[in-house]
C-alpha cells in the first residue's frame, strides 16, 4: 500500500500518470505520521489510484482549524474537520473568537466523511511521579499545537476531570506536533498528549528505548465531564499492553472523538460523489493490519454529524449505500 503524505506545508506534486489527469484536488492535513493524517493520505491515495481523471494532492502540516478556514475560503478543496470544531467555527468561539468571518465561512464547509480520531493518550515516563491527571499541577505538558482542535480537546478533558487550568495550574507548552514530541523524547517536558489509534508511531518510537505509562483522571464522572463530552466526544479506553515497554497493567480511561474530511461546499457534486464512491468501493486495498481500518465504516462516516451538512455529492453515495436517509 502506498501512502501519500507531504513532509511540509508545500504541496506534494504527483508525478507520472497523475500529472496528466484532468482535475487535481488540494487536500491539507495535520503533521504526517499522526493517525488522522495517515488516514487522510490513504484516502487520497486510493481515490487517485482508482480514478483516471481526478487526483488528490496532499500537503501535511499546520493546524486543521486553519485548514478549515482555507477550505471555506476556496483556497483548498479538502481538509481535516470535526463536528466539535465546526460548531466552534460557526459560533465564533474558542480558537475562532478573533476570526469575525468564521461563522459565515463555516457555511462554506461541508462533510465528506467521519472516522475515529483515536483515544487521547496522556503519556509520562514510567518512573514519573505523575500518577494521574490530577497530579499535573506544576508540570510541563504538550497538549497539542495551541489554537488547534487537539489542544482544545485535551485541555478541556483535563479541566473537566481535574479542575486544573492550562496556563494557571500547569504549563501548556507552545509547540507544533514535531517539536512537542521531540521535547518529550528529550525529557524537557513531563507529559506528552497525542490522540491516535494504537499502535501509534510516536509511542512505538519512544518505547524502543524507554518505558512509558499512560495516565487518566482519578474520576471521569460528574456534570463537567458530561458537558465536555457533549454530543460529539465519547469515553474510550487506552488499552494495556499495546507497547512492549508500556507499564500499565490495566486500561486507562480517556476519550475519543469523530474527525473527518471536510470539503468546500461549492465543489462540483458529481466530483465529490465519484471521489466518495471511489474510496469506499476500493477500501479493500488497505491492509487489514493497519490499526485504524476497523474504524472506517460508511455508517460511522455520516453518524453524529451535529450541525455539519453532508456535501450533496457524498450524501448521494451514502443514500445509495443505505446508511443515510
Amino acid at each position: 500500500m502506498r501512502i501519500l503524505a507531504a513532509a511540509t506545508c508545500s504541496a506534494m506534486i504527483l508525478t507520472g500518470a497523475a500529472q496528466a489527469q484532468d482535475t487535481t484536488l488540494r487536500m491539507a492535513t495535520i503533521a504526517p505520521g499522526l493517525s488522522a493524517a495517515i488516514t487522510m493520505a490513504t484516502f487520497a491515495n486510493i481515490v487517485t489510484d482508482n480514478l483516471d481523471d481526478i487526483s488528490i494532492e496532499v500537503s501535511g502540516g499546520g493546524a486543521a482549524t486553519l485548514h478549515m478556514m482555507e477550505v471555506a475560503r476556496g483556497n483548498l478543496d479538502m481538509s481535516m474537520t470535526n463536528p466539535v470544531v465546526h460548531s466552534l467555527m460557526a459560533g465564533g468561539r474558542a480558537m475562532y473568537r478573533n476570526e469575525p468571518e468564521a461563522p459565515a465561512l463555516s457555511e462554506n464547509l461541508q462533510l465528506l466523511m467521519l472516522y475515529p480520531y483515536g483515544q487521547y493518550h496522556f503519556a509520562v515516563r514510567a518512573d514519573s511521579d505523575i500518577q494521574v491527571l490530577d497530579d499535573l499541577e506544576g508540570a510541563s505538558v504538550f497538549l497539542g499545537p495551541q489554537g488547534g482542535g487537539a489542544y482544545n480537546a485535551a485541555r478541556g478533558w483535563v479541566e473537566a476531570t481535574t479542575g486544573l487550568v492550562a496556563g494557571e495550574d500547569y504549563d501548556a507548552i507552545t509547540a507544533n506536533w514535531q517539536t512537542g514530541f521531540q521535547a518529550f523524547l528529550d525529557g524537557t517536558i513531563d507529559v506528552y498528549v497525542n490522540g491516535c489509534l494504537d499502535p501509534c508511531g510516536q509511542f512505538i518510537q519512544f518505547t524502543e528505548t524507554e518505558a512509558i505509562r499512560f495516565i487518566g483522571p482519578e474520576s471521569y464522572e460528574g456534570d463537567a465531564v458530561q458537558e465536555f463530552l457533549g454530543r460529539f466526544r465519547f469515553l474510550d479506553e487506552v488499552p494495556a499492553g499495546a507497547y512492549e515497554n508500556q507499564t500499565n497493567d490495566a486500561p486507562v480511561m480517556s476519550f475519543n472523538v469523530a474527525v473527518g474530511i471536510g470539503v468546500r461546499a461549492d465543489l462540483d457534486e458529481d466530483t465529490v460523489y465519484r471521489v466518495t464512491r471511489a474510496f469506499w468501493d476500493n477500501i479493500g486495498q488497505i491492509s487489514s493490519t493497519a490499526p485504524w481500518v476497523a474504524g472506517l465504516d460508511p455508517g460511522f462516516a455520516v453518524s453524529n454529524i451535529g450541525g455539519m451538512t453532508v456535501h450533496p455529492g457524498a450524501a448521494r453515495y451514502y443514500r445509495e449505500a443505505g446508511v443515510m436517509e
